[in-house]
Order: structure tokens, then sequence, then C-alpha cells
């Protein structure tokens, strides 16, 4: 059978409100996505590693399923009676088609090249090249699948620069960082988010491509600087965290940092430039990823 998506911009102090009241009012699901997304005020959800944030993002949007028959603008108005706001009136509705929704999730997801020798491999795909390395990764949980220019930029960047070492993906979603740093040839690879989703999935994917990596929650990660540090987060905690960030990087080791919007790359330089000495940036369709020696 279709549904109804009804998308509804909310205030960040009335979101969860909201949520719990359409949720008893009739809805089949709720979640709530970052209105500013993709743009310069982009903020992470309950902040990032050692960088908390107390709030939902400033500007929200609630993705609301409904089954077809559901009067939408009844739903919202017993929903903001129920949660004490007023009734939201900027809201769009959709019909989703009734789908198999495992096929289509699965065609969305193809092998992807990083380069000649590094492909990102779904496992209901055979890998294109059996010669190259391929990280088997399925769409989960934890963010990083490959999919993302930021994601992109970090795993070229350690495809070509990479040769032994200790490496610390801070931040890792997926795990896909580390893993991909393993199979390249990394001596040690610990990995660390606030998450435990991320790093239980993390956990899974390495036992999936048969590599050693370790992943942490925060205080979980013991003390110690590494030869290459790889943090895929985003400007404000990025810039937030330097300190931390540089003081895990051993004399002379490599610092790569994604997850900035081109225009913010020399805000994010200007934060770390007292410990680092960076290359030009490189940018992938509007995203930088850059990359330091330390001082």
């Amino acid at each position: 059978m279709p549904w109804q998506s009804v998308r509804i911009l909310v205030d960040s102090k009335q979101a969860e409100l909201l949520s719990d009241a359409l949720l008893e009012a009739g809805a089949l699901s709720v979640s709530m996505e970052d209105a500013d997304a993709g743009t310069v005020d982009e903020t992470p959800l309950f902040g990032e590693p050692d960088y908390p944030t107390a709030e939902l993002w400033p500007h929200s949007i609630a993705s609301v399923l409904l089954d077809e028959h559901e009067d939408v603008a009844a739903i919202l108005t017993l929903a903001a009676e129920h949660a004490g706001i007023p009734t939201p009136t900027d809201y769009s509705v959709e019909t989703i088609a009734e789908q198999d929704w495992v096929r289509l999730t699965q065609s969305q997801f193809d092998p992807i090249s990083i380069s000649p020798r590094l492909w990102i491999v779904p496992t209901w795909h055979d890998a294109p090249d059996s010669s190259a390395i391929n990280l088997k990764l399925d769409p989960g949980l934890a963010f990083g699948t490959g999919s993302h220019p930021t994601t992109r930029l970090c795993l070229r960047w350690l495809d070509t620069h990479l040769s032994g070492g200790t490496l610390l993906d801070y931040g890792c979603g997926s795990g896909i960082l580390a893993i991909a740093a393993a199979k390249l040839g990394a001596a040690r690879v610990d990995g660390v988010d606030i998450d435990t989703q991320a790093v239980t999935a993390s956990r899974d994917n390495a036992a999936l491509n048969d590599v050693s990596a370790f992943f942490y929650l925060p205080k979980e990660l013991g003390t110690g600087t590494y030869d290459v540090v790889v943090a895929n987060i985003l400007t404000n905690p990025l810039k937030g965290m330097a300190p931390l960030l540089a003081g895990r990087v051993r004399q002379g080791g490599q610092l790569v940092l994604s997850g900035i919007l081109a225009e913010q790359a020399n805000d994010v330089m200007a934060v770390y430039r007292s410990w680092f000495s960076f290359a030009p940036p490189e940018i992938d369709e509007g995203w930088v990823r850059l990359a330091g020696v330390k001082l």
C-alpha cells in the first residue's frame, strides 16, 4: 500500500515534543533532519567526540510517515494539541508508492571506485575487480558508505599517502576510513566515536573485512600519539577540537580533516596553523579535505 510522507519545518525547542505527539496521534514513524544540512550553518547532532551540544539543530525538519488514509491536517492538529504547541503550517505532503524497500535500497548502492586499486563494494555485489583492495560495506545506522564526497576525499588521501605507521580515525562512523587504512598497510589502527552504534558498526565492519582495527568510545581510548590522525566530522566541532586532535598527532605526523565546505577551509586552517603546515585543499563537490604536517 502507499503511504504519505509529511515534511514539517519545526523549531528545535518543539521538535521532540512534536515527534512524541505525532507517534501518539498515529504516525508510523518520525525522524528528524538538519534543515541547514549542506550549508555553512550545518551543525552536529548531539555533538561530536568531546564536543557536546545540548539541543537538536536550530532548524529541524520532521519527516513523518502516515497511512495513506490518514487526514494530515487532523493528525497535525491533534499532535500539536497534545504537545501544547501551535499547529504546524509549514509542511509538505508526498505520496510514497508501495515498493520492495530492500531491493530499492540495494539498487541505490553500487560498487564505488575510489581509485584503480581501491573499491567500496556492498555485500550483495560481486567485486568489479577481484585483484583490487575491496572494502565490503553496506549502508547502515552509522555514517560513511563512501558515497559522500568527504569520505571519498579522505579515502583518496589514504590511498596515495599512507605507508604503514599508526592511524587514529576520530569520529569513525561506520569505520570505513580505519578499515581502509588497515587494508592499505597501517601497522595499528584505532577508531573512536561518541555513538555506541557507530562503535558497534565499526567493529562489525572490521570483522566483515577481516582486518585488525580497534574501536572505542572517547573515554575508552588510551593516551598516546599517532603517525596519522583522520577526522571527517564537521567544521564547528573540528575547530573546537583542534587542541585535542593536534595533541594526538606525533611530531612530523600528519592530520587529515574533512566535513568542511569550501568556503570554510581558510577558517579551519587558521585554527590549526599554530601546529600544522597545510598542503593546498582538495575539493570535491564543494567539500574540502585538508592535510597538514605537524611542525
